[in-house]
């Protein structure tokens, strides 16, 4: 899949594209990540690509026409019809089930903003999806494309050091939608904390168990919408529910 990126500044994304695991998928273009520095597709000896705001107002808008220029090269460049992503605080909130679609397709074209935001006859001629990581306002779209890019790129075949350990990963429908369990490695005993004894069983059941009511214990404290739509879908065992009734008593 290719994922073409307009930005105000790719050289934030060097360091990014190789670190970590998920290198493996942007070096091998598994996920062929292209970087289009907007300026290069604006004019005059500035390079101006935002003006002040019709109506006044604080901050600078992103002017249409550089973004257009751009996103022609890009297409030009392209052998599909990929479509515009805008990330914005407007946009629909990214989740797994989101992040699974863009893992599954092949790619898209990732418009950063900046400043107070983009000419909106630009987004109503050109931007197919807008999406937002959460309720707040970041400086720009650069951290929310790579959040995107990081996401879909640990779900690609053999990123990862084990194929599955994704699969139990929080917020997963696949599996049931619930968040992670905890996790513990070597010592035994740290300044006085102790691994659960479950865990050093052996006993495979009794771990698994341990494992998924450690999961049913947080999401019912922390995010029991979630647990309410487990069970809406079904997902919950009549082991589980009985666990979840011992959990509610005083």
């Amino acid at each position: 899949m290719r994922f073409d990126v307009i930005t105000l500044f790719p050289e934030l994304f060097a360091p990014f594209l190789d670190s970590g695991v998920t290198r493996r998928a942007y070096a091998s273009k598994q996920v062929d990540v292209r970087l289009w520095n907007l300026r290069d597709h604006a004019e005059g000896n500035y390079r101006r690509v935002d003006d002040r705001p019709f109506g006044g107002g604080p901050g600078m808008v992103m002017l249409a026409e550089p973004l257009a220029r751009c996103l022609a090269a890009i297409r030009a460049d392209r052998s599909d019809a990929a479509p515009l992503v805008l990330f914005s605080p407007v946009g629909q909130r990214l989740d797994h089930a989101g992040v699974e679609g863009w893992s599954a397709g092949s790619g898209a074209i990732l418009l950063c903003g900046r400043y107070e935001g983009v000419d909106q006859r630009f987004i109503e001629a050109h931007v197919d999806v807008e999406l937002s990581l959460g309720d707040f306002v970041l400086s720009g779209g650069e951290i929310a494309a790579m959040a995107l890019l990081d996401a879909v790129a640990r779900l690609q075949p053999g990123v990862l050091n084990e194929a599955g350990s994704h699969e139990a990963d929080s917020f997963n429908p696949a599996i049931d939608g619930l968040l992670d369990c905890p996790h513990y490695t070597r010592p035994e005993e740290w300044e006085g904390r102790r691994v659960p004894p479950e865990l050093l069983s052996g006993h495979h059941a009794q771990i698994e168990r341990w494992r998924r009511e450690r999961r049913l214990e947080a999401t019912a404290r922390l995010r029991p919408e979630l647990l309410a739509a487990a069970r809406a879908a079904g997902r919950l065992t009549p082991a589980d529910e009985a666990f979840l009734g011992r959990l509610a008593q005083p």
